[in-house]
């Protein structure tokens, strides 16, 4: 089949090299894509907010499946004006992808289908904030009610920060702190039935320790050793079943990726977030142990019809996945700093350098090549496959040695010992 990744970032890159991979793929595109995804896929230049620019390139390949990457498209609209056009498109459409579109309608919807979340209160004055803050206590969670990036919670014991950011977003959910290690269960839906992927850790915080504010995501890896071996079969049962029906019920079916971010307290999972699509770096490690084809099990979906192929499969060992994020992020960050050693690193053993916001830089007048720079705050990621959680760490902290850039931050403790702790502990006194 042909394929159409929608995107720009690292989930992309991780998602059309999973379908490079896929025997019953026979083309990968992207739009726009990234250099990294340049090297393997056709490139095309597209605004991923115009869904009539992304259906005509569609139609002029004849893509039999296109895949929504990122949130803000999917929020937009963008699978409804693809679907409309009788194109097979992976991602929910607009009324279904507001389960990440609004944390309040989110929230809405865990409470009908009996989905077992925290406590909440949504939000829109500083006397409801505080009323809220006074209900629940610290460690305080605020979460910005509308897409922010992956940067619209703040978790903190500071009840002025915790303030400030209610302030700043205005209409947020306040939540009970929910105690307990974190973990990603990515489900691929096909509006009544869903297929559970492997289950990953993220680390969020830019800091060694989870210390430090919250970032799209510095590391991952997967499986997870130390969760639940039923994890995946119990998320289906308590948790998706429900929430498909729930949104069925509603008219507003469900098709594509349902991110389930979980917090393994000791009364249980409970759903932390849903989002509409994949994370990042968080599915990168899932995709890497992937032994099934990509591409059928999304088709699958998005032609509301995953009984017709079966559950994803999984490789032996493990994965890890350690993010190189660029100055100052994830407040700001620094363009047009050369990379050096991508290419090596990337052609290190069962070592895969992720793209995620790079460049390149045509040769100057005196040069005789063009340069790859930083374009983003997360610039790229270093995933490697082992035989274990700690032989794949060993491998992709080796790996990503051989990369350099100027002002380069990494974490050091990407799937370090102990696993399964909880990121931003310390909260916890």
């Amino acid at each position: 089949m042909k394929t159409l990744v929608i995107g720009t970032g690292g989930r992309e890159h991780a998602l059309a090299l999973a379908l490079s991979r896929d025997p019953a793929v026979s083309e990968v595109h992207a739009a726009p894509g990234n250099p990294g995804i340049g090297a393997f896929a056709t490139l095309h230049d597209v605004d991923i907010m115009d869904g009539e620019q992304i259906r005509d390139l569609a139609q002029r390949l004849g893509a039999d499946l296109v895949v929504i990457g990122p949130e803000a498209p999917l929020v937009a609209g963008v699978v409804d004006v693809l679907a409309d056009a009788g194109i097979t498109t992976f991602g929910p459409r607009q009324d279904a992808a507001m389960l990440e579109g609004s944390k309040a309608f989110s929230k809405e919807v865990m409470a009908a289908a009996g989905v077992p979340t925290a406590g909440s209160r949504t939000c829109t004055s500083t006397a409801e904030y505080e009323a809220a803050f006074d209900a629940f206590g610290a460690p305080y969670v605020v979460k910005d009610d509308a897409l922010a990036a992956g940067k619209g919670v703040v978790v903190t014991l500071d009840r002025a920060e915790a303030l400030a950011h209610a302030e700043a977003c205005g209409r947020v959910v306040v939540e009970e702190f929910l105690n307990g290690p974190e973990c990603s269960v990515f489900v691929v839906c096909d509006g009544t039935t869903g297929y559970a992927l492997q289950p990953a850790q993220d680390f969020k915080r830019i800091f060694d320790g989870g210390q430090g504010p919250n970032t799209g995501g510095m590391g991952s890896y997967s499986p997870l050793t130390w969760a639940p071996a039923d994890l995946a079969e119990t998320v289906i049962e308590q948790v998706v079943n429900p929430t498909l029906a729930e949104m069925r019920k509603r008219g507003a079916e469900y098709r594509g990726c349902l991110y389930v971010g979980l917090a393994l307290t000791e009364a249980g999972p409970r759903v932390i977030e849903f989002n509409a699509r994949f994370g990042d770096p968080d599915i990168q490690p899932v995709l890497a142990l992937l032994t099934s084809g990509l591409g059928g099990l999304l088709k699958a979906a998005a032609e509301g019809d995953l009984a017709a192929v079966p559950a994803p499969t999984f490789a032996d060992g493990a994965a890890v996945t350690v993010v190189l994020a660029s100055a100052g992020y994830p407040e700001s960050s620094s363009k047009g700093d050369v990379i050096s050693g991508a290419g090596v690193a990337n052609g290190v053993s069962d070592v895969d350098v992720i793209h995620a916001g790079t460049a390149i830089r045509p040769a100057g007048p005196d040069e005789d090549h063009e340069h790859l720079i930083t374009a983003g705050g997360r610039v790229l990621a270093v995933r490697a496959v082992g035989y274990d959680v700690a032989d794949a760490r060993a491998r992709a902290y080796a790996a990503a040695d051989l990369i350099s850039f100027d002002g380069q931050q990494r974490r050091s403790d990407i799937a370090a010992e102990p696993l399964g702790v909880i990121e931003g502990g310390s909260l916890l006194g």
